[in-house]
C-alpha cells in the first residue's frame, strides 16, 4: 500500500499541467510552471483540477501496476481528481509549506475512495518533495488527513461528471460538443466558470475555482490588480470531444468501487 500513497502524492501533491503559451485574440498567456517555493504568503483561491481520463490515457506507452488507465473494465470512466491546488490570483502558486512528511497512516481510512477517485494515471516515480501543494492549505486546511478528505468531499458535491452526462454531454469518440455548451452547463449547475484545458481538441482538464469557504468563483488570473476570466478557447476548439477510455495492457484484479452519490459526503 506504500506504493499507492507514494504515486498518489506524486500527481495530487506535486504535478501541476504546465499548459505553456496560449494564444487568445492574438495575445500570449503564459501560465505554465511558476511556483512559489518556500513562499508562506497566504493564497488567494482553490483550484481543483479534474482529468478526464479518455484524453489523459492516450498517453500511455507502457503499462504497470500503479497506472489506472491500465485497469481494463475497472479503468475511470469519469473525471478523476488531479489535486487539490492553493493558487494565487496572479497566476502564481505557493509550494512546499513546510518540512512536514506524508504518512500513509494518517489516511488509511480513505484508501479505497483514493484508489478510485485520486488514482495515478501513469507510471511515474514519486517526487521527493511530497506535501508540495497540501502544505500550503493553511489556514484553511492543516493537516493531511482534511486535506484529502476535503477534496474528497468537493469532489463529490461538485460532480461534473454527473452534470455533463445530464446535460446530454457523454464520452463518445463520435461526437463533438460546443465548448461554450459545456462551460454553460457547468455554469448552471455551480454559478461560477471553469476552466477547460484540451489536448488535440479533446477535454484533457478541467478546473473548478473556489473561495476559501469552498463557494464556487469563477476561475481567474490577476494583472496588475485587475483579475480576468481566462478563457477555456486559449487551448480548447470551438467544439471538442469527451472521448472514450479504451484501456489496454493490465487487468487489475482489484475489487470495484462502488461510486459515492455526488450528494453523499465521507
Amino acid at each position: 500500500m506504500a506504493s499507492l500513497f507514494a504515486r498518489l502524492l506524486c500527481i495530487a501533491l506535486t504535478t501541476m499541467v504546465a499548459v505553456g503559451m496560449l494564444e487568445a485574440n492574438g495575445i500570449g498567456i503564459e501560465i505554465g510552471s511558476r511556483e512559489v517555493v518556500g513562499e508562506f504568503r497566504e493564497f488567494d483561491y482553490f483550484a481543483l483540477a479534474l482529468q478526464w481520463p479518455g484524453t489523459f490515457c492516450r498517453q500511455t506507452r507502457h503499462c504497470c501496476s500503479s497506472n489506472a488507465c491500465c485497469r481494463g473494465s475497472n479503468a475511470p470512466t469519469e473525471f478523476t481528481i488531479h489535486g487539490l491546488w492553493p493558487d494565487y490570483n496572479d497566476g502564481t502558486w505557493p509550494a512546499c509549506c513546510t518540512r512536514e512528511e506524508f504518512d500513509e497512516k494518517e489516511i488509511s481510512t480513505l484508501h479505497d475512495a483514493l484508489e478510485k477517485y485520486w488514482p495515478s494515471l501513469s507510471c511515474g516515480l514519486p517526487s521527493t518533495c511530497h506535501e508540495k501543494h497540501g502544505t500550503c492549505s493553511f489556514p484553511v486546511i492543516w493537516d493531511e488527513y482534511n486535506y484529502f478528505l476535503t477534496t474528497l468531499n468537493v469532489y463529490f458535491k461538485y460532480n461534473v461528471t454527473r452534470v455533463l452526462n445530464e446535460a446530454g454531454y457523454v464520452p463518445s469518440n463520435a461526437e463533438k460538443y460546443p465548448l461554450g455548451g459545456i462551460i454553460s452547463a457547468i455554469q448552471n449547475a455551480f454559478g461560477a466558470t471553469p476552466l477547460l484545458v484540451c489536448k488535440k481538441g479533446a477535454v484533457e482538464e478541467l478546473r473548478l475555482c473556489f473561495y476559501k469557504d469552498f463557494k464556487p468563483r469563477d476561475c481567474v488570473m490577476g494583472s496588475t490588480g485587475q483579475s480576468f476570466v481566462l478563457s477555456s478557447s486559449s487551448s480548447c476548439p470551438k467544439y471538442v470531444s469527451l472521448p472514450e477510455h479504451a484501456s489496454s495492457g493490465i487487468q487489475s484484479a482489484e475489487t470495484t468501487i462502488s461510486w459515492v452519490p455526488g450528494d453523499e459526503a465521507l
